[in-house]
């Protein structure tokens, strides 16, 4: 099946309807071109309001984090976004629900057999991290984003960017330092 197809039937996707508050609207992009896949959590309200993916602050530190411009991250010959959950799970008692786990059984192999330019993978927090690289986690977020270069070249592990971790970043001052101008290294040669 071609990426235009693919995407048609995502977005016409109901199987987790009855478990969303706010029922099924799949955020997902991507070509089968895209260079840098990204692989976060799910969306939040703001992005199943509007329906653009990483359309909130997390979307403007990942964005920083990268070093690209939003014409840029919008672009799906360079960047699939293909989160762990394609639909806004819902309020939990301290933030949003988990992703909903029908998902990314249900859709990433076949979104990613049909990429055909992937010279990079962003597992983003812990439930991408969790699925892709099982047994290969160093067991905590900062020990296996500690261990990023492990992962290389397949895999760049990062921590969620949401404004809520400046905690984990202010304790975690090696990750701004090292990581995040590696991370802009890699991006601006793939996308060169």
């Amino acid at each position: 099946m071609n990426s235009e197809n693919l995407k048609g039937k995502i977005k016409q996707c109901i199987v987790c309807s009855t478990h969303l508050e706010l029922g099924p609207k799949p955020v997902v992009s991507f070509s089968r071109r895209s260079k840098i896949v990204i692989i976060g959590q799910a969306p939040g309200l703001a992005v199943h309001r509007s329906g653009v993916p990483w359309d909130d602050p997390s979307g403007v530190n990942l964005r920083k984090w990268l070093g690209v411009s939003s014409k840029e991250f919008y672009e799906p010959d360079l960047f699939a976004i293909v989160p762990m959950g394609f639909c806004y799970p819902g309020k939990g008692k301290s933030g949003d629900l988990p992703p909903r786990p029908e998902c990314a059984p249900l859709w990433h192999n076949e979104i990613i057999s049909t990429l055909s330019n992937v010279e990079l993978t962003l597992l983003i927090g812990s439930y991408a991290q969790k699925y892709y690289l099982k047994s290969k986690l160093m067991g905590s977020l900062t020990h296996t984003v500690e261990s990023y270069l492990d992962y290389l070249p397949k895999y760049f592990v990062l921590p969620h960017p949401s404004p809520r971790n400046n905690i984990w970043m202010s304790k975690n001052p090696w990750f701004k330092k090292e990581v995040i101008p590696k991370l802009q290294s890699l991006t601006k040669k793939i996308l060169a």
